[in-house]
């Protein structure tokens, strides 16, 4: 008797702590489950396709020619502490030493803030831009961006041509070099060549913009205002890394951002996001 007894207790003690533990696994562990089914965001993949704002402004700072440290560092923070997208034009050439290489990693790993794009590996075989563009060095012209690409492994067929403002995508070509064959060629191959509708220069052989903040605001404003631009709603704007190697300059630049983001019509993109470089060939 005494030990049906002890059965029968243990029985409503087994029930006893099954059912507690059934309470305690209740909400808790619902939870966890939902938060173990609830997807994980992913990264944006450059080149993925946004839907446009017709009443938006779309403004595209490209900067050509990085890693030019420091001008690449400081342009890099003041778009980081503004909070705006950025294309980085790479140049593989420049890419000497660590420093340089891992400067060209955090700008390919920085999308979707930063997209790096192909901008050839020599700069045009240095700056030979008649010699680059003839038509008997289509094939070595084209190798030097097939180079860039896998060197600095550019994740986007997108292309800036060094020293030219041409415009190409889907057999839609404009510009300086719209009769050019190394242009033709790249555009039956996929790729998407990007020009520009403002320069922020150089002044003379300064380091150092040529025009001011205040003046490069005024002529977007303008652009915008006239429809002048090669696509509606949308401005490229072409600088370099080394205008801003100065303190004074990368507070141009910084002020530059701050006072078109009062606009709230003003959105700043990379450049994959550019009407003609998201039409799929």
């Amino acid at each position: 008797m005494n030990l049906l007894k002890m059965i029968a207790r243990t029985g409503i003690c087994v029930l006893a702590i099954t059912a507690a533990a059934s309470c305690n696994s209740g909400p808790s562990s619902d939870k966890k489950a939902a938060d173990s089914a609830k997807p994980v965001a992913e990264k944006p993949v450059p080149g993925t396709p946004i839907k446009i704002d017709s009443s938006k402004r779309y403004i595209f700072l490209t900067w050509d020619d990085s890693p030019q440290p420091p001008g690449t560092v400081n342009c890099k923070a003041v778009f980081q502490a503004e909070g705006i997208k950025a294309t980085f034009f790479s140049v593989g050439f420049n890419q000497v030493g660590p420093f340089k290489k891992r400067l060209i990693d955090s700008i390919r790993n920085g999308y979707p803030q930063f997209l790096l794009a192909n901008h050839s590996f020599s700069h045009g075989f240095n700056d030979k831009y008649r010699k680059f563009y003839a038509p008997g060095m289509t094939d070595s012209a084209l190798n030097d961006f097939l180079r860039n690409e896998k060197e600095l492994k550019i994740p986007v067929k997108i292309i800036r041509l060094p020293g030219n403002n041409t415009f190409a995508s889907n057999g839609n070509i404009q510009g300086q070099l719209a009769k050019s064959a190394l242009v033709k060629r790249l555009d039956s191959l996929g790729y998407k060549i990007v020009g520009w509708d403002l320069e922020w220069g150089q002044q003379g052989k300064k380091k150092e913009p040529r025009e001011s903040a205040d003046e490069m605001i005024k002529r977007i404003n303008q652009k915008f205002e006239d429809g002048t631009a090669n696509q509606p709603n949308a401005i490229v704007i072409l600088s370099h890394d080394r205008l801003f190697e100065k303190k004074q300059f990368a507070d141009s630049l910084s002020k530059f951002i701050s006072i078109l983001k009062q606009d709230k019509r003003n959105v700043f993109e990379t450049i994959d996001h550019y009407p003609t470089m998201q039409q799929k060939k």
